[in-house]
């Protein structure tokens, strides 16, 4: 924390302010008169001296606005900024009596049953509270924020009295009728309220320092909650400087600004819960350059749809995609659009303008107040404003911008802000593109043109135009062995990408391609019966305990379909429940809520299309929850009576972990329900483990979905589970029958036989070969040994989970939570960028995927993953991907 108070040597007195009104008036009569006596400049510090004494005795509100006047140097006189800085840390304060009297109010007992020392002086004092330092029993030094006597009743009048004058002004003025500014007070009024309350403000600071742990730079007090009160906080003691003195940091001011406005953003754009008043007062620093964030009686929170519109606008805003701007900004952040949609065309014309001028034109003098004001007018001239969610999020701006250009007067708000946006996209920088462009442009000249070529013809959606990540150095295969594959110009790369799953054995093993040769000599045989069809089925049903029977499809995606439709047709219902961010191939139902776009609360979110083309239907038949949490299982027995069923990554693949008690609970759910538990093993089937990641757990699943290595390389997928499950898929032998009580299944290519040739070999290897799982974990384990050392040598934010020989990598400080935790704050940028800096130095990574060892890869092999991990790392950091 910072010094004790000096600008107020006297203590708040018990009724403070007695007549606030009365009081403030006098202080201006006083002040007016003077300046008509002598208007001379040289008053400018008797003019604050007055507007500071008159904000005080106003009350809190009025001291708060003061608190951001004295941020806002490029609006108000450099004496203003430095006697208004008193209201950040140094307002009046409660004496030690009344201090004492009201710690043991809240505690309830005498204050020496909690605290071993308490120092009845203050270092700090704002407008709402004040904050002691203290040691508990236990020794541990704490911070103790206290509620000053009298502040909620005084932040209730002057809220009424402000809002009274709202209300006339708006009966007045028509101007302030269409800004619909009593409504806009009243959310400011709300967002005040809260800050004497210490309960709603513990939540918030937790919430914030989970959000933050393990950041390289920011810290964030830990709540003590068994001291926790209406009236009072008790938390982690930090110590640091000030931020009106930022000078005596060990670091550029500079660079202090850009941390400060990467900060707020990142609590804005990504995490959905900013800190709501970022003044000098509630930042200090560590003498190193780490920021202490304290104070969060006033906090801004965005739903996912509000931070998706947020960084979609800026980010259209980074591209100079003006009308696209228009209309992110519009659906997401204005309302009262009657008028302006009747007149789009002249309306789209106009913002169109003004963010092209702010964003563009003039971006190097960027003026938060100028935008927003330019913005506000324009809707005003149309009838609409602002939402309520906008205004929180401009006051913030405007807090971080006066805080960052008092650091560094010279910064540049707006290039900062593309930086920020730009890190995650999946764009590179124009800089680094060049480089990149000279780079591959060289070393796979033949692999460029070949996509160049695909482009007039193709559309590739697994490899070159991916969703949501296109590839943009795309490399084309000429042949492949083992564990490396060799592009069209003879380049060779350690292959991670294991064509996304199917090759554990690696490329071209012997007894694949034995299968496969002799599968075509023998003719390949689909639509008629044929023994290694039968063969396959055996081996999948032996593998898993809780299997019975198997169907045979062409891909994971097609078994889940059929796997959903057979628990349909079985249950007589039409819901199906699916976990944020799992991904069950591309149709309509695996893809809802499964990669990055999220809705509603995350412990009860809503379901959302995963693309453009989703049947409504079935996206409003689909209940998310969220893997992990336990509680929520608690919403199965609430909607039971229109369950189809249940599926679930038991093992996601992006994350790499399996919770084994959150399976054991749904399975315990489920079964009490009767609700069929499918489990998406497509990618985790035989890779982590001979009969996949259910066997780790001991969990059995009513239906299992698998694909990929079932097929050897080749095109496969199956269902395996309860008889009495895949039995709907089974005639009656009656058509009638079937019609009624049966579901269809069928694919020409199902169960060709040399798909089933292929699986089969690889199938029977695996399990006469239980010793290569021990391997392949063995080699996990070293593999992320070197990548975590790479990423902790350098201070890099890295999350790296591995597991059976799947490894998940995010660029992020933040630990996996729930699915959309983890994916807010992500690096999209360098965990895509890392795939082309991978290749440089002679490995093929996917781009934004989870990538995969096999038995193929030697030790040499390892060792080359492990050195260009580390080299990309460095050049990476070099071309700036990570923040300092």
């Amino acid at each position: 924390m910072s010094a004790s108070p000096r600008r107020f040597a006297r203590n708040l007195p018990a009724n403070f302010p007695a007549k606030p009104v009365v009081h403030a008036l006098a202080h201006l009569v006083g002040y007016t008169a003077a300046r008509i006596r002598s208007p001379r400049e040289d008053l400018r510090t008797e003019e604050a001296e007055r507007l500071l004494d008159c904000l005080v005795q106003a009350g809190p509100v009025y001291m708060k606005m003061g608190q951001l006047l004295a941020t806002r140097s490029d609006l108000v006189p450099p004496e203003w900024v430095q006697t208004l800085r008193t209201l950040q840390d140094d307002a009046p304060h409660m004496d030690a009596p009344q201090s004492r009297a009201a710690i043991e109010r809240e505690l309830g007992a005498p204050m020496n049953s909690v605290f071993r020392e308490f120092d009845p002086v203050p270092v700090a004092s704002g407008s709402v509270a004040q904050v002691h330092s203290a040691r508990l029993l236990d020794g541990q030094k704490v911070a103790v924020k206290l509620v000053k006597d009298g502040v909620p009743r005084q932040i209730d009048q002057n809220l009424r009295a402000m809002g009274a004058a709202v209300r006339l002004a708006q009966r007045a003025s028509s101007a302030v009728a269409d800004a619909d500014a009593v409504r806009r007070f009243g959310e400011i009024a709300t967002l005040f309220r809260s800050q004497a309350n210490m309960l709603h403000e513990a939540s918030r600071q937790k919430a914030v320092y989970r959000n933050f742990e393990g950041h390289p730079y920011v810290r964030v007090p830990r709540v003590i909650p068994e001291f926790v009160t209406p009236r009072m906080l008790t938390m982690e003691f930090m110590e640091g400087i000030r931020g009106n003195a930022a000078h005596e940091v060990q670091m550029p001011q500079a660079q202090l600004a850009r941390r400060l406005q990467d900060t707020i953003y990142t609590m804005l754009y990504m995490h959905g819960l900013s800190h709501g008043d970022p003044h000098p007062g509630n930042i200090l620093f560590s003498e190193s350059g780490e920021l202490l964030l304290l104070d969060y009686g006033i906090t801004v929170e965005l739903t996912e749809d509000e931070k998706w519109g947020l960084s979609s606008f800026y980010y259209a805003c980074t591209r100079k995609e003006w009308d696209v701007a228009v209309e992110r900004f519009t659906a997401h952040f204005v309302t009262g659009t009657r008028t302006l949609r009747r007149k789009w065309d002249a309306y789209r014309a106009e913002l169109a303008a003004v963010l092209e001028h702010h964003f563009d034109v003039v971006s190097n003098r960027w003026s938060t107040i100028g935008y927003f004001r330019d913005v506000s007018d324009l809707l005003k001239r149309y009838g609409a404003r602002y939402t309520s969610s906008f205004t929180k999020v401009e006051l913030v701006f405007l807090s971080c911008e006066g805080f960052a250009t008092q650091l560094d007067p010279e910064i540049n708000i707006w290039d900062n802000a593309r930086r920020f946006t730009d890190r995650y996209s999946p764009y590179m920088s124009k800089e680094v593109r060049e480089r990149f462009d000279a780079h591959f442009g060289t070393q796979i000249p033949s692999s460029l043109k070949m996509r160049d070529r695909a482009n007039n013809s193709l559309v590739a959606p697994t490899h070159i135009n991916r969703y949501f990540f296109p590839s943009t150095y795309p490399v084309f295969v000429k042949d492949a062995a083992g564990g490396r594959i060799r592009d069209l110009d003879g380049n060779e790369y350690v292959d991670l990408s294991g064509g996304y799953g199917p090759h554990i054995l690696g490329y071209s093993h012997p007894v694949v391609n034995e299968a496969i040769i002799s599968g075509v000599t023998a003719g390949n045989v689909n639509g008629i019966g044929h023994e290694p069809e039968v063969e396959l089925a055996e081996l999948l049903v032996d593998a898993f305990p809780a299997a019975e029977k198997a169907i045979l499809c062409n891909s994971g995606t097609e078994s889940v379909l059929l796997a959903v439709r057979l628990c349909r047709a079985y249950r007589r219902r039409d819901v199906v429940v699916k976990f944020e961010g799992h991904y069950h191939g591309f149709s309509d139902q695996g893809m809802v809520s499964s990669w990055f776009r999220f809705t509603g609360d995350k412990h009860a979110p809503e379901p959302i299309a995963g693309t453009l083309g989703s049947d409504s239907g079935v996206v409003r038949n689909t209940l998310v929850f969220q893997y992990g949490d336990i509680g929520g299982l608690d919403r199965l027995r609430e909607h039971a009576d229109r369950l189809a069923c249940v599926i679930v990554e038991p093992m996601p693949s992006s994350t790499a972990a399996i919770d084994e008690e959150f399976l054991s609970a749904l399975r315990r759910t489920t079964a009490d329900l009767g609700i069929p538990l499918v489990f998406d093993e497509v990618v985790t089937g035989f890779r982590v483990a001979y009969g996949g990641a259910q066997t780790i757990a001991g969990i059995e699943p009513d239906l299992t979905c698998l694909g990929k290595i079932i097929g050897g390389g080749l095109p496969c997928g199956a269902v395996v589970g309860r008889a009495e499950l895949t039995d709907m898929a089974r005639s009656s032998e009656d058509p009638f029958l079937d019609y009624e009580k049966k579901a269809f299944a069928g694919g020409t290519l199902s169960g060709n036989s040399l798909t089933c040739r292929a699986g089969n070999a690889v199938l029977t290897h695996l399990r006469d070969h239980p010793t290569l799982y021990e391997d392949l974990e063995a080699r996990t384990r070293w593999l992320r040994a070197e990548f975590e050392e790479s990423t902790r040598k350098r201070g890099i934010a890295c999350r790296i989970n591995a597991r059976g020989s799947i490894f998940s990598l995010n660029f992020s400080h933040r630990s996996a939570g729930v699915y959309r935790e983890r994916m807010a704050g992500s690096n999209f940028k360098a965990t895509i960028a890392l795939a082309y800096y991978m290749r440089k130095h002679g490995v093929y990574l996917p781009e934004l995927h989870s990538f995969l060892l096999s038995a193929a890869h030697t030790d040499d092999d390892l060792a080359v993953v492990g050195k260009a991990f580390d080299l990309s790392l460095t050049d990476m950091a070099g071309d700036g991907f990570f923040v300092t």
